[in-house]
């Protein structure tokens, strides 16, 4: 018994336990032969699990047969959870039709046990006996104790089943994902590739258009015409809006690819400000905007001035496009040795759904085709990575009807950042 159990604890593969114990305990209780049968998923039927000592000559069918639930001594005890004792099949007369078999078998007394757990029958096994057999307390308890070992190792089996299908789906799963990044990666690069590769072929023959509108508007192909002078000043203005757009799709591009030089210089952190405030377009009508200056002297910083301004641009003209009223404030300041931007406005503010893909390139708040508030949706993100590329962040505060603020942090000593933003 201890050879069974030890044998049950320690495998894997419920079947060749199920022969391990058929072939040592069948000897003791003197039965001729034996089988287990399981039942075989959803279905009403049992399929062979183990036999031990069957007759040669039914051998060969004895693995394609199938054992209804129900049905015979293994599926009464597999359908009604109980023990089937027969002591003499010959001695019943309700047993007629288990005579037959019982002849053609060569046995005379049997007893067929459940396999059960707490939730389920897996299966029975059966113990067959050439000569009329009256059962002992003694065999009826081993019996019990192997019927019941040969369920938990079934159950235990389908659990390691189960757990190894799991291992392998995720497997699967970690595998077509990773085929998937790397393809997502692949087209990301690809997209960038053509992006900037685009941008450049674009901005050639718009700045050649630029520079034609300018001779033109100079005189030096003919004179004009007070109408075509102010045709001509609106083509460059949307040509200049087209040249700025291609300008910033080629720098987020290559700010991505990692290909952005930074050129570093000590600079009054108030320059790039007064700059931006100044190249900034003029907001809507009723609306200021205004510079708040510290009274005192800020420490000059080493980073760099050109992309300094290039992230306060894009702040204040998204804070202009979305401000319809009241006033757009940019400020400088010190705090914990690091240089503070701030631009503050009283506009249309930012939804809390919509703040989380704020700095995404290509989003709006509102991406639909008949969207009130143009552009391209760069702005922001590429003022993030600029940021970031510097050393810094970029934070917002956003209420939806009352306004947004949006906060850069520099330091005052340039240090590269540890790795970029990654693209999600």
């Amino acid at each position: 018994m201890r050879e069974v159990i030890h044998a049950f604890l320690t495998a894997d593969r419920p079947e060749e336990v199920y022969q391990f114990a058929l072939e040592r305990v069948s000897p003791l209780v003197g039965a001729t032969f034996a089988s287990v049968y399981l039942v075989d998923g959803a279905s009403e039927l049992m399929r062979l699990g183990a036999a031990y000592n069957w007759p040669q000559r039914f051998r060969p069918w004895l693995g394609e047969a199938r054992v209804r639930l129900g049905f015979g001594p293994s599926g009464e005890a597999a359908s009604e959870r109980r023990t089937i004792e027969v002591a003499d099949v010959f001695a019943d007369n309700d047993l007629e039709d288990w005579q037959e078999v019982a002849s053609e078998l060569g046995f005379r007394s049997l007893i067929a046990l459940p396999l059960q757990t707490g939730s389920k029958v897996l299966g029975a096994v059966t113990f067959y006996f050439a000569d009329a057999e009256s059962f002992s307390s003694e065999n009826r308890g081993l019996l019990r104790i192997v019927a019941d070992q040969m369920a938990a190792t079934a159950e235990k089996s389908l659990l390691i089943d189960q757990l190894r299908r799991s291992n392998a789906a995720l497997v699967e799963v970690n595998a077509e994902l990773e085929r998937q990044y790397a393809a997502v990666l692949q087209a990301r690069r690809l997209k960038d590739e053509f992006l900037a590769n685009i941008s450049h072929e674009l901005r050639t023959p718009l700045t050649a258009v630029l520079g034609y509108i300018s001779i033109m508007q100079d005189g030096i192909s003919g004179p004009l015409t007070d109408g075509q002078r102010h045709d001509l000043t609106h083509v460059k203005r949307a040509s200049e809006r087209l040249l700025d757009l291609i300008e910033s799709l080629l720098e987020l591009t290559t700010l991505k690819r990692g290909e952005l030089d930074v050129f570093i210089e000590e600079v009054d952190p108030r320059a790039p400000l007064r700059d931006a405030v100044a190249s900034s377009p003029a907001p809507m009508p009723g609306v200021t905007m205004r510079l708040d200056e510290p009274t005192t002297i800020l420490p000059r910083i080493r980073s760099d001035r050109k992309k300094i301004f290039r992230i306060l641009v894009s702040l204040l003209g998204n804070a202009a496009k979305f401000t319809e009223r009241g006033e757009i404030v940019a400020s400088v300041s010190l705090a914990n040795d690091r240089v503070v931007y701030r631009v503050h406005d009283t506009g249309i503010g930012i939804a809390a759904d919509a703040q989380q893909y704020v700095f995404d390139e290509f989003r709006q708040a509102d991406g639909s085709a008949t969207r009130r508030y143009g552009g391209s949706g760069l702005g922001l993100s590429l003022a993030q990575r600029l940021a970031h590329l510097l050393g810094g962040t970029i934070e917002m505060a956003s209420t939806l009807g009352e306004g947004s603020t949006f906060t850069v942090e520099l330091p005052l000593e340039f240090e590269p950042p540890a790795e970029l933003p990654v693209d999600t």
